[in-house]
């Protein structure tokens, strides 16, 4: 058998691991194999063969057909020994060798046999054998037996038994279906692992019907399971429950959460921390809800056993984020865990206190804090960073000893991820405290001084020259950046020049001198470095290069319009001509690559086992089939197309969902449809769209899909057209036709002339977040003292009753269809004011930026403060008039 790993000599702690098998070739082990043949088999040896085999199969070893057929027929031999080890390992390498249908016959009757052996623990693996390499059609031949076997009394067995069940259900659904009853009994088992696996796998069978899950549960509440395994399962399939009948609007007294506050006074600890977790994790929990599972963590703090420390602050850690006020009360009990020996809890038990903690109380952290951030790794000193960078932000007028304390860990040694994280809330302190900003540049100035990171130095040059210029006194920072000059890597050495360019076009006083530190910099090693002073000593030159001063603001400080990643596929996909590539052409908006796209290239599947062609998505690629259809070829350029809005519920016979096309005056519904139903091929499918609900829209034209097999996606399109550059909305119903026809599985012909039919769809809509493309800026604030303040139109209004303010700022962002700017969409759990910057590119490529200012008073009700800039001022009236109807 394996031999742990140990090591040669414990007198020597430089010695290093070694395993037994170290060295081992696949051609020797396979020699090894013929030991299974010999007429006197060694039990030992055997088992000492197969588990190199074992160990070489899981490094990833593969075996060639020959090979592994010779093993297989070598190892059924090893049958004939009695020794209960062997078989052991006799069932595991059969089991990984995973042989092919015809080879399974051969074990198939030695398996059987063990299966109603005398010796229960040949009965049980012989039960997992089988399950894991038999198909479909000898299952049935053994469904009798493995259905005995659910109810044995051995619950060996039994688990077994139930465990491949939980397997085939993936593969045989309907044969394990058919176990309802035995399962059913199963769960009344006095075996606490029966009992679990039971309960496991009758949920799995029942998992698509809410009813009968419900009705399960609420069986199962009532006092009938006794395994604390179980009864975990059973609190996360109550959690559930709750979770769902919340989404499906029903309101009142929540149902089943009795019964987990019940749980929280078992006697089996791992139930308590499972409901005590899942109330925590209730939808909108409210304070006496929480109350009692705060009192059990807050015991579970002073436990001696560590894992339960560790369960329960992880747990109090994740409420805090939510409801700060529930866990103060632990406090006391918090603060005894910074100093405990395991490193986890103490960073958890440091966290929720900076996110519970008052404002008396965060000098006396930074202390305790100070001694231990020496003794953790990276990854917890990240967590620490953020967590003191949102305390920051609740404490305003604490930034100085905060900010002190972040600019002496960032001189401490520590990696990359660890100095990036220190920095991002330096930067996010210094925008967010107007006090902090002076004190902050300079702690960042002196850490660019010592840093071995090229990416954080030029971060933090290019914040010098936002920020930098607008200080009381700019010129003490121009020693820092020129030294960068000097003393840098040439991509540091250009992005200095840059933010000292921004200097001296933003501080008349610095302009001779920063000109006379450019006109150094000309004689660069790096060309890019020379190319860069030149450039920007015409602009402070005022030679021509640019026409005004706003232009020379807008290359200065200007953002891109594009994101760099569309920017660069955009590039990637020009072929060169006599046409110059576009930059106008490039997608404005944000779009996650599809996950497809993004693994790697391999061998493509083919024949039945491929997958069917995916829906076409992307902007770019819905541009070029759009324009490659006659009938949408002259509709200009397409300005945004939408994410795919679902239209028929999951697992039903056709499913189908719809993508929003915007032009400047058309808008066109691709429909993707998939037929689910393997018996039956759907031709001429069309989609009736009902637009009496859309005055505004008429339609021009639809574009039919004339065939759709089984699990084929296929496209069918609606084209409308709507008056130019408005933002026209309305709903429209929609119902699917087809001419259905039977198919024969075998060969996919149909088998008749088919009928017309029909289905209907969910209704759709065109709403005037539709018209607008979620673009972002880099600096919000210089791109809105570089809109035109005279097309600024500001009016307030009241929002009404909220849960929260999160919930009115997400109401507002969804409406608009804008881009959230800086992370002002996250908002504090106890906020009682906010202000949420967006941006966006409206229909007709028109710049828009918005200030929202959100207010809380005591009665939740919510009023907001709307400011607009946009380049067209009728824009500006647009997005006030959709906040009035909205």
């Amino acid at each position: 058998m394996a031999q742990p790993l140990v090591k040669k000599d414990d007198d020597h702690d430089d010695e290093l691991e070694y395993s037994p098998f170290v060295g081992i070739e696949k051609g020797a082990v396979l020699q090894e194999a013929r030991v299974f043949n010999d007429p006197q088999l060694d039990p030992r040896r055997c088992s000492q063969v197969i588990t190199k085999l074992l160990y070489l199969l899981n490094q990833g070893e593969s075996f060639t057909k020959v090979e592994a057929t010779e093993v297989f027929f070598s190892v059924t031999k090893l049958f004939q020994s009695k020794d209960t080890g062997l078989r052991r390992m006799v069932y595991l390498i059969i089991k990984e060798l995973s042989p092919s249908a015809d080879e399974v016959i051969i074990v198939t009757s030695s398996l059987m046999k063990d299966m109603n052996s005398k010796i229960d623990m040949y009965r049980a693996n012989a039960i997992r054998v089988l399950c894991r390499i038999i198909d479909g059609t000898l299952l049935t031949q053994i469904e009798r037996y493995l259905k005995q076997a659910i109810v044995d009394k051995n619950p060996v067995v039994s688990s077994a038994a139930l465990v491949s069940g939980l397997h085939m259900l993936k593969t045989n659904p309907e044969i394990v279906k058919r176990w309802s009853n035995e399962v059913q009994e199963a769960v009344q088992s006095r075996a606490a692992l029966v009992q679990f696996h039971a309960l496991a796998l009758l949920h799995q069978i029942r998992q698509n019907d809410r009813l009968a899950v419900s009705k399960l549960v609420g069986t199962l509440t009532r006092g009938a399971v006794r395994s604390p395994l179980a009864q975990c399962l059973l609190i996360r399939y109550t959690s559930q429950i709750i979770r769902d009948m919340s989404n499906h609007g029903q309101s009142g007294e929540r149902p089943f959460y009795d019964f987990l506050e019940s749980c929280l006074r078992h006697k089996a600890e791992m139930v308590i921390l499972e409901a005590a977790r899942a109330i925590t994790e209730l939808d909108n929990v409210t304070s006496r809800e929480l109350t009692p599972a705060i009192t059990v963590l807050q015991l579970f703090l002073s436990s001696p056993k560590p894992v339960l420390r560790f369960a329960a602050v992880r747990t109090l850690n994740k409420v805090a984020m939510t409801h700060p006020m529930a866990v103060t009360n632990c406090n006391i009990d918090m603060e005894s865990l910074i100093s405990d020996q395991n490193r986890s809890i103490a960073t958890l038990a440091i966290t929720t206190l900076l996110k519970t903690g008052n404002e008396s109380s965060v000098e006396r952290l930074m202390k305790q804090i100070t001694n231990f951030m020496s003794d953790i790794a990276d990854e917890f000193k990240i967590v620490v960073v953020e967590a003191i960078r949102s305390l920051c932000l609740k404490f305003p007028l604490k930034y100085r000893s905060l900010m002190n304390f972040l600019s002496n860990i960032l001189r401490e040694e520590g990696g990359f991820e660890f100095k990036r994280a220190i920095v991002d809330s330096i930067v996010t302190i210094i925008r967010d405290i107007p006090d902090a900003k002076e004190n902050g540049l300079l702690h960042l100035c002196e850490f660019i001084e010592d840093c071995e990171f090229t990416y954080l130095s030029t971060q933090i040059l290019h914040f010098l020259g936002m920020e930098g210029p607008n200080t009381s006194d700019p010129s003490k920072y121009i020693r820092y950046i020129y030294n960068r000059v000097h003393l840098e890597n040439a991509t540091v050495r250009a992005a200095a020049v840059c933010t000292l360019a921004k200097f001296g076009f933003m501080v008349e006083a610095l302009k001779p001198r920063i000109t006379v530190l450019l006109k150094r910099c000309i004689y660069d090693s790096d060309d890019e470095v020379r190319d860069r002073a030149t450039l920007f000593l015409s602009i402070l030159g005022n030679d021509g290069l640019v026409d005004t001063e706003k232009d020379s603001i807008e290359f200065l400080f200007g953002s891109l319009e594009a994101p760099l990643v569309n920017l660069e596929t955009s590039l990637k996909n020009y072929e060169p001509s006599e046409e110059a590539f576009d930059v106008d052409s490039v997608p404005k908006e944000v779009k996650s690559q599809p996950l497809a796209e993004k693994k790697a290239k391999g061998k493509k599947p083919t024949g039945l086992g491929a997958p069917p062609p995916a829906p076409v998505s992307g902007f770019d690629a819905y541009e070029r089939v759009l324009s490659s259809i006659p009938e949408f070829a002259t509709f200009g350029k397409l300005f945004k197309s939408s994410s795919p809005v679902e239209l028929t519920e999951a697992e039903t016979e056709y499913s189908v969902n719809v993508v929003k096309h915007i032009f400047e005056s058309h808008v066109v519904f691709q429909y993707n449809c998939t037929n689910t139903v393997p018996e039956q091929l759907l031709e001429r499918v069309n989609v009736i769209v009902d637009a009496s609900e859309a005055e505004e829209f008429s339609e021009l034209s639809s574009k039919p899909l004339n065939s759709l097999p089984y699990d084929s996606p296929g496209q069918a399109y609606v084209a409308f057209e709507k008056p130019e550059g408005v933002p026209a909305v309305g709903k429209f119903s929609n119902t699917l036709t087809f001419i259905v026809k039977e198919v024969e599985l075998s060969t996919g012909e149909p088998l008749d002339d088919g009928v017309e039919d029909e289905y209907q769809l969910e209704d759709l809509e065109v709403v005037a977040a539709d018209y607008m493309v979620n673009v972002g800026v880099s600096n919000f604030r210089n791109a809105w003292e570089n809109m035109d303040e005279g097309n600024e139109l500001v009016d307030e209004y009241g929002l009404g009753p909220r849960d929260s303010l999160a919930e009115a700022v997400k109401a507002v962002t969804d409406l608009l269809g804008m881009q959230s700017c800086e992370g002002t969409e996250t908002v504090a759990s106890n906020a009682r004011s906010h202000t949420c910057l967006l941006s966006g590119l409206y229909i007709g490529n028109v710049k828009v930026l918005v200030k929202a200012q959100f207010g809380m008073d005591s009665s939740k009700e919510i009023v907001m403060k709307l400011a607009v800039r946009a380049e067209d001022p009728s824009v500006s009236d647009a997005i006030h008039a959709l906040v009035a109807n909205g």
